[in-house]
């Protein structure tokens, strides 16, 4: 088995970001084993860390950001290429500004920044995601398979069609990632944009320090003032985004993975949910359950009581930040009974309700020993999105946005597959349990 690696020594960069174009500077850091990829905010009053995993992604168009409360760090796609592609498993890296910075538009500066550091190994096995079952992730005519797969290793390929576009036509690539082959084949690869599209970017005040010397424009006879690396550059910055994105599994993967005109977006949906099975067979394997909490537990901390506990289990759990529960939907719930008859529908009112447990959940995890209970105070925002019918699987989350010695305040979505079903901001007083 192998073991986890870190960088041995400190390393630094600097340069302004791809989309913003403020300056920031990067400190690399050893992390110690099982720590995993970290990012921190240096410029804000306390800085914040963000640990590099699918859940914590924002969303964002055309790029990779990971957000934590109301702090984000944008961009951060090509430094975790580079850092997956290293094979590294824990590292800090500190950024003193919003967005990385953007370099050359490749992922070159920062894998040689990082393998000038030195890896060295810990004394601890690395942790590995074997896709053993197929998953798709589809938008339209893109989509992006991760696929079982005989060899050791995680191998890629790209199918980027711009039939239409004789500037770029269609280009496809396959690669078996390692990081001598990232560092031939992949790292020195550029972001790029059609013509039209810079025009719209800049207009709308994005990435209006840079030229096509710094990013490649693409029209119809090629890169404008500039020159292609590789005959088929652009296939291969795909690949490199996607290498990025796949990061955020938090785990060496072990499959394959086929993508046809695959961008971040789909990148990061296909990242979640091999990131939620590599989670589950986790603790599958260490409790024998997915669940963190099951019922029994939850009836321990919950004071509702059947019918009206609308939480079956936990699934996840980060500190007093951030809770993933599931709600099974039966026939057999109550209020089918009357809403509506011959057209089975779940209240909307519940749903919020079923929210407003787990976000208890999620506090009592800050409350458990303070005598404290968090009551409803307030939702806003509230948003029902579709229909919940019996079969469908309520995934409940909440994220906390304020928590306070007498009030809190979290961000929550219940969703039915990939689908947001409903939406609100719930605000809870909290009060002592004695008074109830």
């Amino acid at each position: 088995m192998k073991l986890q690696k870190t960088i041995k020594n400190e390393g630094k960069m600097r340069g302004r970001g791809m989309f913003g174009g403020k300056e920031a500077k990067v400190v690399f850091r050893p992390a110690p084993a099982d720590s995993g990829i970290a990012f921190t905010r240096t410029d804000v009053p306390e800085p914040v860390r963000i640990v590099a995993v699918a859940s914590n992604l924002a969303e964002r168009s055309r790029r990779t950001t990971l957000k934590k409360g109301s702090v984000s760090i944008e961009t951060i796609e090509h430094c975790m290429a580079a850092v997956n592609a290293l094979e590294i498993d824990n590292v800090i890296i500190e950024v003193n500004g919003p967005e990385l910075p953007a370099s050359d538009c490749s992922c070159a500066e920062y894998f040689k920044v990082l393998r000038r550091t030195g890896i060295v190994e810990q004394n601890v096995t690395r942790k590995e995601y074997v896709i053993d079952k197929p998953i798709t992730v589809t938008a339209g005519d893109a989509c992006i398979y991760a696929l079982p797969y005989s060899d050791d290793g995680l191998s890629v390929t790209y199918d980027l069609d711009y039939g239409g576009h004789t500037g770029i036509g269609r280009q496809i690539f396959s690669c078996r990632l390692t990081p001598d082959s990232f560092e031939r084949h992949l790292a020195p690869a550029r972001t790029f944009l059609l013509e039209a599209e810079a025009k719209q970017f800049q207009a709308r005040g994005m990435g209006a320090h840079m030229s096509p010397r710094d990013i490649l424009i693409i029209n119809s006879d090629g890169p404008i003032k500039n020159s292609y690396r590789f005959p088929n550059e652009c296939v291969r910055h795909k690949i490199v985004d996607l290498v990025g994105d796949l990061g955020l599994v938090g785990r060496a993967l072990k499959g394959r993975i086929v993508a046809y005109k695959s961008g971040h977006a789909l990148n990061q949906q296909l990242s979640r949910k091999l990131y939620q099975a590599a989670q589950q067979q986790e603790r599958i394997a260490k409790f024998g359950t997915d669940a963190i909490l099951d019922i029994r537990q939850i009836s321990k901390i919950l004071p509702h009581r059947y019918p009206f506990l609308l939480v079956d289990k936990v699934i996840e759990i980060e500190g007093d930040t951030r809770i993933k529960a599931i709600k099974n939907v039966s026939f057999n719930e109550q209020f089918f009974q009357g809403h509506f008859p011959g057209t089975p529908i779940m209240p909307g009112v519940l749903i919020v309700e079923a929210m407003a447990q787990v976000s208890g959940l999620l506090f009592a995890q800050r409350l458990e020993h303070t005598g404290k209970l968090a009551v409803l105070l307030s939702m806003d925002n509230v948003k029902l999105r579709k229909s919940v019918v019996p079969g469908d699987q309520l995934i409940l989350i909440a994220e906390t946005m304020r928590l306070r010695k007498r009030t809190a305040q979290c961000r929550c979505k219940a969703m039915v597959g990939d689908a947001v079903v409903a939406e609100a901001q719930i605000k809870f007083m909290l009060i002592d349990d004695e008074k109830l």
